[in-house]
């Protein structure tokens, strides 16, 4: 059974909240965990932290021709919890597609269909009568004839097979002919955690994803010619690629160049695979939140690799796997290696974690462990915003566990700013503003809620604001505030901390606080607790002894740095900035210092990173 939230374990936590100064409205679920144990106000884990965990041996076959995906994975599942499990609660992603299943969008007629079948499954090698089973559109829960007992481990089995979708591309299905992206192909069991137990929310093609972290063995078979990309590392290359193809991508492994491990002229030939009717690709993942493939038999493959950890010397293998027709994606090896990098050494500065990241021509812009799924775009400044976006959501969701379903900002965020300062690194000189004018627009809107709503309250509009623009600039504004290297220090505080696990939005703030070493709470609360908008003003300006008084008005309530442009009578400018912190008292104006002996011609208020949504009165101009 649960233990009790006791009187004891919420004064603990109060006497823990208080020391960090201003307090966060925490819902009372959340602070649930506080008094379990489960967490601590000081961002880290608690020490009565769990979650579970599985194996996951998967042996499927999947034809491209009829785009069936038939198979069976074992599932080793481990209870760490302090409770008693009388059931499994699985997730049947599939069934997005089935009949009568809710969804966000419309699909076409020919892709809804019977759904996930389940053949067979077995609890501790006893079969049971897959006709007892209840499947409510995603989700599957099983009883268990015996309870799961804290600390015990079951072996469970299930034989499926299901139809990929063709038509109504939503994260996976065919491509092309000849081009499938297969992501979660197999059922799996769902989230069982410390704030909400099992993790029964339907997946309606809205919300993105919740995963334990798991260790995957994959057997994947397709027929001769087809190659198959996927999470994890290819353990029996040498069984299904050619001698030459198995060499070119070892050769990628090992240096900076770009190899063409298949080029046009390769799939001319059509000697890539191994000679056989049907080629078995196996794979092996650890610690990762999901497992997905993509398959071609047509598609050129480009592959780099890039040292990642200067300490260990350790490579990263980048790819990018496409339809040689679509020109866009000729440059994608190399944006995907200089996103890789730039991840490894300059933000957020962490050791980019896995062995591989593969770019796939789809029709998507999904990401993946390990995986991308993106569609061809009409300009190279789309296709590097593309690529680095996606890529670096594998630290954020996938190396920190996030629970994409109800926080959508945990992951979108950090992939919106790591897109905005990777992208002038591909191409100097790019400013990538993505998101910044909608949510200036928008901003104070019906639709407009605080970014901490549930992403599974919202959708359109206030879905996309919450979860991209408004909370990746917040972190851009909290890293302007606390400077390149304590930023560092407080993300790297939060990343240690919840690498491996499951974080929910307090565990990232209160790690923020402690790694920076101040109370960031009054800035939180306002940028991602509150409604209101973001709206500066010149109100004056004003001869001072030293120069002028520009003094600017917070008409919205809404911190944003103060950037102004100020041009002199001799027709030279300044740019002075200013950080959040000049709102942190809670004042509604600044005056803004701007020395100098001669006059001031135009003032002009505002920079790319800060909306306004009144920007009649940003600017200023002298008589």
């Amino acid at each position: 059974m649960k233990p009790p939230v006791t009187l004891t374990g919420v004064l603990i936590l109060a006497a823990a909240l208080r020391s960090f100064g201003q307090q966060l409205p925490i819902p009372l679920n959340l602070q649930a965990t506080y008094a379990k144990g489960t967490r601590a106000a000081t961002g880290a884990p608690g020490p009565k932290y769990w979650q579970n965990s599985a194996e996951y041996d998967i042996n499927v076959s999947f034809d491209p021709a009829t785009r069936k995906v038939a198979g069976t994975v074992d599932i080793a599942y481990q209870n760490a919890s302090p409770d008693s499990l009388r059931q499994l609660q699985f997730k049947l992603y599939p069934n997005l597609y089935q009949k009568g299943a809710p969804r966000a969008s419309r699909m076409s007629p020919e892709d809804i269909g019977e759904g996930v079948q389940i053949e067979a499954l077995s609890l501790a090698g006893q079969a049971q009568d897959v006709r007892k089973l209840t499947i409510q559109a995603t989700n599957m829960p099983v009883k268990l004839p015996k309870a799961l007992a804290p600390g015990g481990s079951l072996k469970v089995r299930v034989a499926y097979s299901y139809i990929l979708n063709k038509g109504s591309h939503m994260r996976t299905g065919e491509v092309e002919p000849g081009a499938d992206f297969v992501a979660y192909f197999f059922p799996r069991v769902a989230v069982y955690d410390d704030i909400d137990g099992w993790n029964t929310i339907e997946y309606n093609g809205s919300q993105e994803f919740y995963n334990d972290f798991c260790t995957f063995r994959a057997a994947i078979t397709v027929p001769r010619n087809f190659v198959v990309w996927a999470t994890g590392d290819l353990k029996n290359a040498n069984q299904v690629l050619a001698p030459k193809f198995v060499k070119r991508l070892q050769t990628a492994e090992q240096q900076d160049g770009i190899t063409s491990i298949i080029g046009s002229d390769d799939l001319k030939r059509q000697d890539v695979t191994t000679a056989n009717p049907q080629n078995t690709w196996r794979f092996e993942a650890h610690d990762v939140t999901d497992f997905v493939f993509a398959t071609a038999d047509h598609y050129v493959w480009q592959a780099s690799s890039v040292v990642v950890d200067a300490a260990t010397k350790r490579r990263t293998r980048v790819d990018a796997v496409y339809n040689p027709k679509h020109k866009d994606f000729e440059e994608v090896v190399a944006f995907n290696r200089k996103t890789v990098e730039a991840m490894s050494y300059t933000f957020p500065k962490w050791p980019f974690p896995y062995s591989h990241e593969t770019v796939f021509d789809g029709l998507d812009q999904m990401e993946y462990p390990m995986m991308v799924n993106d569609n061809p775009v009409e300009t190279r400044d789309d296709a590097i915003t593309l690529t680095d976006h996606e890529v670096f959501h594998t630290m954020f969701p996938f190396y920190m566990g996030t629970n994409e379903t109800k926080y959508g900002w945990m992951d979108e965020g950090w992939a919106t700013i790591g897109e905005w300062l990777i992208s002038p690194l591909i191409q100097p000189g790019f400013v990538d503003e993505y998101g910044v004018e909608p949510y200036a627009r928008g901003a104070a809107q019906e639709f407009d809620v605080p970014i901490t709503t549930l992403s599974t309250l919202q959708s359109g509009t206030a879905f996309f604001l919450n979860s991209y623009p408004k909370p990746a600039l917040g972190y851009l504004y909290v890293k302007d505030l606390l400077g390149e290297e304590l930023f560092t220090k407080a993300l790297h505080t939060y990343i240690q901390n919840w690498h491996g696990k499951h974080p929910m939005p307090f565990d990232f703030f209160n790690s923020m606080n402690t790694g920076a070493g101040q109370n960031l709470n009054w800035f939180w609360q306002r940028w991602f607790f509150e409604d209101g908008y973001p709206d500066l003003a010149i109100t004056s300006v004003t001869k001072a002894s030293a120069g002028y008084d520009v003094v600017v008005t917070a008409k919205g309530s809404k911190p944003v740095p103060v950037d102004l442009t100020v041009t002199f009578a001799d027709g030279k400018t300044e740019k002075i900035h200013r950080t959040i912190a000049v709102w942190q008292a809670g004042n509604t104006s600044v005056t803004v210092p701007v020395a100098t002996k001669q006059a001031i011609r135009k003032v002009a208020l505002g920079s790319t990173y800060v909306p306004d949504k009144h920007k009649a009165d940003n600017s200023w101009e002298g008589k």
